[in-house]
């Protein structure tokens, strides 16, 4: 598995609250501590999920972030973005939360 893939995002998911660098994205209001942001992208649907770090110990969400370094690069601004059907982003959401 590609520890830039994990590198890249612990540090894009890692920004410190209240921190006194300024960050170019706003971090929304649906967004809490804990969580972060990420948008399923497939054909032409889009939906926007909001996920536990949890996820991010799961491998087949790991596996989602190997395919967004390949399809998308990690220079991402605002919520991470993954190649998934919306639907099946939300089932691998669901089935790590009920974990």
């Amino acid at each position: 598995m590609g520890k830039g893939v994990l590198r890249s995002a612990a540090r894009a998911l890692s920004w410190p609250r209240g921190s006194k660098t300024t960050c170019s994205a706003e971090v929304p209001e649906d967004v809490k501590e804990g969580e972060f942001a990420v948008v399923a992208v497939w054909n032409e649907e889009a939906t926007r999920f909001v996920a536990s770090l949890s996820c991010l110990s799961n491998p087949v969400f790991l596996r989602l972030l190997e395919l967004a370094e390949e399809e998308f690069g990690f220079q991402q601004e605002g919520a991470l973005t993954v190649p998934c059907k919306p639907s099946e982003l939300e089932r691998i959401i669901k089935g790590i939360k009920n974990f």
